[in-house]
């Protein structure tokens, strides 16, 4: 009679146990497409609202991760686990792992730093980190960059924020910085005019600010001359290499010389016989 009450307990609490489980199995399932959902409602109204889509997609992942902590305890407590108990060992548990983890920790507190001070948002050209690419993407430790030649790079937010940060994007108009070297013989009058003429016939300069056109330095080879107009930044690279290859053309066609590295080699003879050297 005891083994008999023994497998009509068990059969009982095996079969609540499965009913459960299943339970908990579709609170999960159910769970992951509620907050997939909710994920992509949150960001559709946080576009609408024309947020700042670094902010957008940092909150969406904040959002997303804590709804998924909710169905999981979730689950856990249909199968009769007491959630009560487990977040205090969840509790002393992550107490230890963030004490070993504080470079995760870090990273988290960067990127918050990121959202409040907004160095950098999606879409900008930056240099930190040791790195440099246009910003795609800022999760919640880390921060992705795409590169020109289309490689993906994913630096710890800590990384971003631990040094010196350089925005190329962060203003709508930026300085080209170009230097034009002549030879020592040709008239200054006549590389001034070339090099304005090549500024002012490229229509993506900027009239404002004007641009700088000037004799720098005098080098052991050459005469040095900057030019420096604005453009949007949007188009800095097009105006930097066609203005390039602009004034090596009017230079070309005016003559000017462009010189090369040289140095004067003066050869002294001696008289052999003041030296004391007798030749056969």
């Amino acid at each position: 009679m005891e083994m008999d009450a023994l497998m009509t307990y068990l059969k009982t609490a095996g079969a609540g146990f499965a009913v459960d489980l299943v339970a908990a199995i579709a609170i999960f399932v159910i769970g992951r497409w509620v907050i997939s959902l909710v994920h992509r409602l949150s960001l559709r109204a946080m576009e609408r609202a024309k947020v700042e889509p670094l902010l957008v997609k940092f909150l969406g992942n904040i959002v997303r991760t804590l709804l998924l902590i909710v169905v999981v305890l979730a689950a856990i407590n249909q199968v009769g686990i007491q959630t009560t108990s487990l977040i205090a060992v969840l509790g002393a548990a992550g107490l230890a792992v963030g004490l070993a983890l504080q470079g995760s920790l870090a990273n988290f507190a960067a990127g918050v730093l990121v959202i409040i001070f907004r160095p950098y948002k999606i879409g900008d050209y930056v240099e930190a980190g040791g790195v440099a690419g246009t910003v795609d993407d800022v999760q919640i430790f880390t921060t992705e960059l795409k590169t020109g030649d289309n490689r993906k790079i994913i630096v710890p937010n800590g990384q971003m924020m631990n040094g010196a940060i350089t925005n190329y994007s962060a203003h709508d108009t930026r300085r080209v910085d170009l230097v034009a070297s002549v030879g020592y013989e040709v008239d200054i009058d006549t590389v001034r005019r070339v090099l304005e003429e090549v500024v002012a016939n490229d229509g993506r300069v900027l009239e404002t600010p004007a641009p700088n056109i000037r004799m720098s330095a005098m080098m052991d080879s050459s005469v040095n001359w900057i030019v420096r107009p604005w453009v949007k930044a949007s188009d800095y690279w097009d105006v930097y290499w066609g203005m390039t290859e602009e004034i090596k053309r009017r230079f070309d066609a005016e003559g000017i010389s462009i010189p090369f590295p040289q140095r004067d080699v003066h050869v002294y003879h001696h008289d052999d016989q003041k030296a004391g050297v007798s030749r056969p």
